[in-house]
């Protein structure tokens, strides 16, 4: 049977970081076994569901580049298969039709809840044959009485459930539409889904879905339900602790394959190998080796990742990446070094791309940031007939690169019986506009020549 995954968020909200743990590994799974990665958009909320959170995910999706096979799908384009298939279940004696009032359900849950009983239908409509059906009612799934739901979780191992925990599921609402536990079933039914990967908040839906998929006469998938993501604060990951979606990430400036990698080791583990490539990944990758335990994301550890990757990616993997920081800070890459050259000067002081391209802007335009308390301190009566003194032979040097510009701070601060430090940092001050840079002589050629004159040029004492 030719392997099947899905990853099927709910728009609801922003694609979160354990959503795109999930779809990382469905992604996986399929690729390590030639089979079908789909993406499924499970929509059937209409309250909650919105077009932003649909375009969030598919955004992601992208961003990640983590490539779908089939789909998206949509299950508000698939209600008449859902209503097909609730009829099929009531012609064969699987589903019933439920018009129990809302106050009846109500004084229910109120006598058990004071008999210290779990809140559950009592299955009084179930062999009812007089429902109107022309007046508001349900159609609940007649849930086996006896027995139990078991199943080999790929993560958590041997999971079962007695038949009596579970009661009769409503599959179709009073207004026409179809739940979320029916039309998940529909779905993977429909679309021959051989493994379902997804967080073990879903753990108590799997043995509903099992049962219709079993009335269904479907063969079941494979489970593998992956723990959830906590904070450094041990509580479940969420907006408070930061970036609240993936494509936070993005505008932070970190790369998807650096998160990628980061996501793929947060609960799984092969030897002790840190840094992997997507086909590395697929290639190792197996759920019983994933933690059942909670992960914690650490920052930290991404930071370091993501600043691995900057150093050594390929330009070609980092570029697109890099540009669109530039963009949002509106600086034309061309009015400044290569990126090659920027990265290899500035990724030493930078974890992430944002950090990179905010400190990189006095490179690229001549409105950077400048550090009045810095100018104050440097740029003195001392200091300024040194900076004055560099003009000349700057001007004269034939090949602009940094030894021979070393040379020249050397002589000038030899000349002047000054140590290099009191024309070095003004002349950093006066080129960057602050004390943090490359080396002076770095900085000053990926500057160029004629902006490193104008810049010592427009230099006055403050």
């Amino acid at each position: 049977m030719t392997t099947r995954t899905r990853f099927a968020p709910s728009p609801t909200g922003l694609l979160h970081i354990g959503g795109a743990r999930t779809a990382l590994y469905s992604y996986l799974v399929a690729r390590q076994n030639q089979g079908q990665f789909i993406l499924r958009i499970e929509d059937t909320d209409l309250e909650r569901s919105t077009q932003a959170s649909v375009d969030a995910i598919l955004e992601g999706m992208q961003w990640l580049e983590l490539g779908y096979d089939e789909g998206p799908f949509y299950q508000t384009k698939r209600f008449d298969r859902y209503h097909a298939i609730a009829e099929q279940l009531l012609e064969q004696g699987q589903a019933y039709r439920c018009d129990c009032t809302k106050e009846r359900l109500e004084e229910l849950r109120n006598t058990q809840m004071a008999n210290q009983q779990k809140p559950r239908y009592d299955s009084h409509c179930r062999n009812r044959k007089d429902v109107d059906t022309s007046k508001p009612h349900v159609i609940r799934f007649k849930n086996p009485v006896d027995g139990a739901v078991s199943w080999d979780d790929l993560v958590k191992g041997t999971i079962t459930f007695q038949n009596t925990e579970l009661d009769d599921l409503i599959i179709v609402r009073t207004d026409n539409a179809p739940t979320y536990n029916f039309t998940v079933v529909v779905d993977d039914y429909d679309m021959n889904i051989t493994h379902v990967i997804r967080g073990d908040d879903h753990v108590n839906n799997t043995p509903r879905q099992i049962n219709i998929l079993k009335a269904l006469d479907s063969p079941l998938p494979l489970y593998a339900h992956v723990p959830m993501i906590l904070g450094s604060d041990g509580k479940r990951l969420s907006k408070r602790h930061g970036a609240e979606g993936v494509m936070d990430y993005r505008d932070q400036g970190y790369l998807p394959a650096a998160l990628l990698n980061y996501l793929f080791r947060l609960g799984f583990a092969h030897k002790d190998q840190e840094i992997f490539s997507l086909s590395e990944m697929t290639e190792c990758f197996r759920l019983d080796h994933v933690s059942g335990s909670p992960a914690a994301f650490n920052t930290e550890k991404l930071n370091w990742l993501n600043q691995h990757y900057i150093k050594t990616a390929p330009i070609e993997m980092i570029r697109p990446h890099l540009l669109w920081q530039f963009e949002q800070l509106n600086l034309d890459p061309k009015n400044g070094p290569s990126f090659e050259a920027l990265i290899a000067a500035m990724s030493e002081r930078a974890h992430t791309l944002k950090e990179l391209a905010e400190k990189s802007t006095y490179f690229y335009t001549d409105d950077y940031p400048k550090d009045e308390a810095a100018y104050k301190k440097h740029i003195t009566t001392e200091t300024l007939p040194a900076l004055q003194a560099l003009i000349e032979p700057l001007q004269q040097l034939k090949t602009f690169t940094a030894p021979g510009i070393h040379d020249i701070i050397q002589n000038v601060a030899t000349s002047l019986n000054l140590g290099m430090g009191k024309v070095g940092m003004p002349l950093r001050v006066a080129l960057t506009g602050g004390t943090q840079s490359p080396g002076i002589d770095v900085t000053a050629e990926l500057l160029g020549k004629d902006k490193v004159l104008q810049r010592i040029r427009n230099i006055n004492l403050v």
